[in-house]
């Protein structure tokens, strides 16, 4: 079926269930002649009753429209796990690295043709998928409506679901005790029912007629319907019914960047973590409300440079190994730390501090660095992956912009910019062209990416026989000490 059918179907039912306009106002980028206070004049759009009662609102730009949310770009990385236990540690372990990766992606600054005092979509997005009526937003009675539900069907994650995490789940969680009851009745643990029990406290935003009769013993469409419009910074993802696809997790809150290389680099950092986390059995966790800050922090406008956000300490667990980057930092620390059960987990920190370390904290690409020094890997991936962490490296550090800012400056330095706030037609099609060439390798940006060429090919049969004459290798070794056994 049609894509593009079924988001106008869905977009229709969205506005038609929240019975109300889609609105959202941001805070404008004050430049040196921005008017102040700067007031929005809607006349410009003509006679219409909608626009007309338009009220705009002080210092702000006015989205109304839910294409202004959902036309926003994003990369998001869905990880295969071994088994359903290691998708839910995964799924919370990456729960706090969500706002600090969509900082490090920043890639929103203008929104119809004005700066904002923000760098990313996620609020906006939010705002314009919110489905909610008055009253489950708690501005009218509850009559109709089941719940009062505090936040958008597109928003953060609120509750961490793995057994170890429970004492970190520190806000209300919404949900639908007829559904957890069910589950937990037929020997769903607590943390997970409450999961799956507060995303079904939303409605289905689309469904078709020849799904209205499915068997639910052979086919999960109807879960999906609701799992998959609940649009979190996190998706927990069950195997479809008969399938071989395992337990999975998505990661959701990177914004697209202007290059294959930036887009590559984000994900190679986020995966390595992730088999970082598995392989030193590392710990990330803080409480869900201060994850909550951190979302809002990182949409800041350079919110890379001029924020801190709540961070754990110390990464390290008892089953970490004595590896030397954690012995450094870590292991002492930690050990101070038992000696004072009344210190808080976590602190604030920048994230040159959180991506690079300090001398009190050992950096999450310090932990990738030393996965990488303890696992096989030939020289010339480990060059590409290099080249890839030193992007994330340089722009965590504010040696390299995020795409956001280099946007801000671009705009500040065209000639037709009246330093008024407003991004003109000209200039909104002289950034688009720009960034064109530079997604096409037709010009360089070292002030967003220095590129260097990759030494990996997309031809990897070489890679698959120097594996397999490896495999060979060790089986002969293999075979040949069995046989000094059976002589000796």
């Amino acid at each position: 079926m049609n894509i593009c059918y079924i988001l106008r179907i869905l977009t229709r039912n969205l506005r038609l269930r929240r019975d109300d306009k889609i609105a959202f106002n941001i805070p404008i980028f004050m430049d040196t002649n921005t008017p102040r206070p700067f007031i929005e004049d809607f006349s410009i759009y003509g006679d219409n009753a909608v626009v007309n009662k338009t009220v705009p609102v002080e210092d702000h730009i006015h989205l109304d429209a839910i294409g202004l949310g959902t036309g926003c770009s994003c990369l998001q990385v869905t990880f295969q796990a071994q088994s359903i236990d290691e998708a839910r540690l995964l799924y919370d372990q990456l729960i706090p690295m969500t706002p600090i990766m969509l900082a490090l992606s920043a890639a929103s600054p203008i929104w119809r043709g004005y700066l904002a005092e923000i760098d990313c979509r996620w609020n906006v997005l939010c705002a314009m998928c919110d489905d909610r009526t008055a009253e489950e937003q708690g501005f009218e009675p509850l009559e109709n409506a089941h719940f009062r539900i505090p936040k958008s069907r597109y928003s953060s994650v609120d509750c961490y679901i793995s057994p170890d995490s429970a004492v970190y789940n520190d806000i209300e969680v919404v949900q639908d005790m007829d559904i957890f009851h069910k589950l937990t009745e037929n020997g769903i643990d607590h943390l997970l029912a409450q999961h799956i029990a507060h995303i079904f406290i939303r409605d289905p935003l689309i469904l078709f007629e020849e799904m209205l009769h499915l068997d639910d013993t052979k086919d999960t469409d109807l879960f999906e319907n609701i799992n998959s419009t609940n649009w979190q910074s996190m998706r927990f993802k069950p195997p479809p019914a008969n399938s071989d696809i395992g337990w999975r997790v998505e990661f959701r809150p990177s914004e697209l960047q202007m290059t294959d290389f930036e887009n590559a680099a984000l994900v190679t950092f986020i995966v390595l973590l992730t088999r970082a986390i598995l392989t030193y059995n590392l710990n990330l966790l803080i409480p869900i409300s201060n994850v909550e800050e951190n979302m809002q922090f990182a949409q800041k406008r350079d919110a890379i440079r001029r924020e801190k956000f709540h961070f754990r300490k110390f990464l390290s667990t008892k089953q970490t190994p004595d590896t030397p980057s954690f012995i450094s930092i870590q292991k002492n620390n930690s050990k101070e730390l038992e000696h004072d059960k009344n210190e808080c987990e976590h602190c604030f920190m920048t994230i040159d501090e959180i991506i690079n370390g300090s001398n009190k904290f050992i950096g999450l690409l310090n932990i990738i660095q030393d996965y990488l020094s303890n696992i096989d890997i030939d020289a010339d991936t480990r060059d590409t992956i290099n080249q890839y962490l030193n992007l994330i490296s340089k722009r965590a550090a504010g040696t390299l912009m995020t795409n956001a800012a280099w946007m801000r400056h671009f705009v500040a330095n065209h000639p037709a910019y009246k330093h008024d706030s407003v991004v003109t037609d000209e200039i909104a099609y002289d950034l688009l062209w720009k960034m064109k060439k530079i997604a096409n390798d037709e010009e360089n940006c070292p002030e967003v990416v220095r590129r260097k060429s990759s030494k990996t090919t997309l031809d990897i049969s070489a890679a698959i026989e120097k594996d397999i004459n490896e495999i060979e290798m060790k089986r002969s070794l293999i075979n040949d000490n069995q046989q000094q056994e059976q002589l000796s």
